[in-house]
């Protein structure tokens, strides 16, 4: 948690001020009950009206000076834990971009959600209240003290005995119920994991009229952090009544010696008032403790899961110093390549070795599961092979840095991600200074020129978050687009042609073939018929390659790529 607070170290200035004038707020608040018992003991005893009011115009001037105070450490208070909040948020979004695909697997989107919004905002509360209160209510408690041992000593000695009580309380309380806000922060991430998979799987959910057994599964859930939220909220709960049952005690027992001294005529009405103010001031400024001590309980809880994903470092370094130069070889090239996901079991590739040349279009088909996707990843580095080595241009890409090896390649996933913008802002992102005509060239290449074509504003019609006013084909055209603006050395198009047409798909395939040149194609598809004038296909099944060749030499060869043909072009019968 603490490793974190080297974010706020630019604002030196504010966490200096803050507290400071907050303590100037205190030192006016602990002159109140003497004034007080002047004003009691030297005006209203003797009837002096205006003396009285003269004492009454300082309380207002002590009064307006604390305000001035407070609101001035709010300001710095308040600028530090947002200028905080902001960047630890940048630093985190940095960091998490940094990591590789098996980490974010790992850690997992709820988590990573949390962490950005409820974790950030929590630590961000936890400052804020540090820099106005952690110093002020410790100065005003053993303030109040010393100034009430110079009032009456032996009348103080309740608030030495009070004082210690009252902290027993409030830090066993913050020793119970810090690992407990921990675990309601990570029951947080459940529910939210939850919701996340409700509502990216809405349709679905419905389509198999599944409403309740969701429902159900997230009340569970729900419920369950609710449960705990609460029995940590009862903890919390007891500091404040306990709080006011030891101090009421302790004003009793103080009203009590007052009276006795009193009497005596050791001390003056005045005095005993000006006691029971501080025995006063103690209690709100504990209350107030106590409840710091809650927020910053959850702090140091979302700090300490904030600085474990800090923690986690990516299992793949960015450490090559600069590209290396190409041998003029083939473009791509696995040798005896295998892999397996953590905690995956069996290896989703296996022993996988084949080479592509420049200009060469590579299809690869199998069934569901059979590593197909995992094996285009391997290419721009998504995961790092667990054996073997994938080289481009001759060279192992763990010698490219990871941002001149992805430069080198477009890629195009399963899924088509828009992101809000316009048309123009989401093809840039293939290349910033690309011209329109360049975008106009992707677009046709695409066949998604007809779907700007279709928009009254063009290139600068809106797009909403995740594409989601475009159709799943229009989303898919327009992601191959935004690739194509790249001119990519390496093109990978992952099954991102599943929904288009046939006519549709036969013309990507025909203009993709058109680009010629040095542009590596790798196609992955479940239909034949897109990968069928592919220089060289890659059957894969279960991780293993089954077969590679032209479609006319694993008709002959390959029996799963002859099933899957015949299926598909109805010649066979599926199983």
């Amino acid at each position: 948690m603490f490793k974190l607070l080297r974010y706020i170290k630019e604002y030196k200035k504010e966490i200096a001020l803050a507290p400071l004038f907050k303590m100037l707020e205190a030192f006016f608040e602990l002159l109140v009950p003497l004034v007080m018992a002047s004003m009691i003991d030297g005006g209203i005893k003797n009837n002096d009206f205006p003396y009285v009011a003269r004492l009454c115009g300082l309380l207002a001037a002590l009064g307006v000076i604390g305000l001035i105070c407070s609101i001035t450490a709010q300001f710095f208070a308040a600028r530090a834990a947002v200028g905080f909040g902001a960047k630890l948020r940048r630093a985190l979004l940095a960091h998490v971009q940094s990591l590789s695909y098996a980490e974010l697997d790992r850690l997992g989107e709820s988590r990573l959600i949390t962490a950005m919004t409820s974790d950030v905002n929590q630590v961000q509360s936890g400052v804020n209240l540090v820099l106005r209160l952690f110093l002020r209510s410790p100065v005003v408690v053993f303030g109040a003290m010393i100034m009430a041992f110079t009032v009456d000593a032996p009348s103080a000695a309740v608030f030495a005995v009070t004082i210690p009580a009252l902290s027993a309380v409030v830090f066993g309380v913050m020793a119970v119920t810090i690992p407990l806000y921990k675990k309601a922060q990570a029951a947080l991430d459940a529910v939210l994991g939850a919701v996340r998979e409700a509502l990216e799987g809405s349709r679905v959910i419905r389509a198999f009229a599944l409403e309740e057994k969701e429902t159900r599964e997230f009340n569970e859930k729900n419920d369950s952090h609710a449960a705990l939220q609460r029995f940590v909220g009862k903890l919390s709960a007891l500091m404040n009544p306990v709080t006011y049952v030891v101090v009421n005690l302790a004003t009793a027992a103080l009203i009590y010696v007052g009276a006795v001294r009193v009497d005596s005529g050791i001390l003056t009405q005045g005095q005993v008032v000006a006691l029971v103010n501080y025995m006063s001031q103690i209690l709100v400024e504990l209350v107030k403790l106590a409840n710091l001590i809650v927020t910053v309980t959850r702090s140091i809880a979302c700090g300490n899961r904030i600085q474990a994903m800090f923690e986690t470092e990516t299992s793949m370094p960015d450490s090559a110093p600069s590209a290396p130069e190409g041998d003029g070889g083939c473009r791509v090239e696995f040798r005896n390549v295998s892999f397996a996901y953590k905690g995956g079991g069996a290896p989703a590739l296996s022993d996988v070795s084949f080479k592509a040349g420049k200009g060469d279009i590579i299809g690869i088909i199998g069934g569901t599961g059979s590593g197909k996707t995992t094996l285009v990843n391997l290419i721009p580095r998504f995961y790092d092979a667990t054996e073997g080595s994938v080289l481009i241009d001759g060279h192992d890409v763990r010698d490219y840095p990871l941002s001149a090896l992805r430069g080198k390649i477009g890629v195009v996933p399963q899924r088509a991600v828009l992101f809000k913008g316009t048309v123009r802002s989401n093809l840039l992102w293939g290349r910033e200074n690309a011209t329109d005509e360049e975008l106009f060239a992707a677009l046709e290449l695409a066949q998604a020129s007809d779907v700007v074509a279709s928009k009254e504003e063009g290139l600068d019609a809106e797009v909403e978050q995740g594409g989601r006013n475009f159709s799943g084909g229009q989303r898919q055209r327009l992601t191959i687009a935004r690739a194509l603006v790249k001119k990519p050395e390496i093109l990978i198009l992952d099954d991102s042609a599943s929904a288009l047409d046939y006519a549709t798909d036969a013309r990507l395939r025909k203009a993709l073939r058109s680009l010629g040149g040095d542009t590596t194609i790798f196609i992955v598809s479940q239909r034949t018929s897109s990968i069928q004038y592919a220089d060289l296909i890659i059957v894969l099944d279960d991780g293993c390659v089954a077969a590679m060749g032209a479609h006319e030499e694993l008709l002959k060869s390959c029996a799963v790529y002859r099933e899957i043909y015949e299926i598909q072009q109805g010649k066979g019968t599926a199983v």
